[in-house]
């Protein structure tokens, strides 16, 4: 029988990494920055959830703008851009996708910046009934590990990669007695929002028929 898990933490993530660096976008985008207002104007996006990150390595700079009632974070830079949403929820994905889908547009529009290959991120802190989350992933653990030392294993991990997905299994750092899970998809830049939906929720729900967990309705 499955165990019954909630999921309190979530976060979906969609980062687009461009053709080719455009690094006027490090100063060239107060109309990008108008346009997403605009845009987004039913959210009621607020100029104090606007931030310039001017620190760290080029890459990492730009625009990260909260659309607070809606937990989405937009983010765009000279190499990339991004887009954040808290707590998804599978029967709003289509609305999620509408709104990933505005926010490029109004950005290549914009800029005249060429998109490229897009990586999806799904990370869920799994808050577990009854069992432990030790023995929910001991069995991915190597036998030979567990044998080089005879006291219990305090903490495990395992990440898995393949050529276009990641999956990282570990003991959540949020929650007591979680499970981290976080699944980590490449796709082409011509792939359909509704192909990239299909895989996301199929590596779900994979992964936690892995772990021998249920979602509680």
């Amino acid at each position: 029988m499955a165990e019954p898990v909630t999921i309190p933490i979530s976060i979906f993530e969609v980062t687009i990494r461009y053709e080719r660096p455009l690094i006027r976008l490090l100063v060239e985008r107060a109309d990008i920055i108008q346009a997403l207002f605009d845009s987004f104007a039913e959210f009621e996006p607020n100029a104090d959830d606007l931030e310039v990150l001017s620190a760290g390595k080029t890459t990492e700079q730009g625009i990260r703008l909260r659309l607070a009632s809606e937990k989405i974070t937009l983010f765009f830079g000279a190499a990339y851009c991004k887009f954040s949403k808290e707590e998804p929820a599978w029967p709003e994905a289509d609305s999620l996708f509408s709104r990933l889908e505005r926010f490029l547009s109004i950005l290549t529009k914009c800029s005249g910046v060429v998109l490229g290959k897009r990586t999806s991120v799904l990370s869920l802190h799994l808050q577990l009934r009854t069992a432990s989350f030790k023995d929910i992933l001991r069995p991915f653990i190597d036998t030979g590990i567990r044998k080089l030392d005879s006291a219990p294993l305090k903490a495990m991990a395992l990440v898995a990669r393949w050529p276009d997905y990641r999956i990282t299994l570990d003991g959540s750092a949020q929650l007591a007695n979680g499970i981290f899970v976080q699944m980590e998809r490449e796709f082409d830049a011509t792939a359909s929002y509704e192909h990239m939906k299909e895989h996301i929720f199929a590596d779900e729900v994979a992964v936690l028929k892995l772990l021998g967990v249920e979602v509680e309705a």
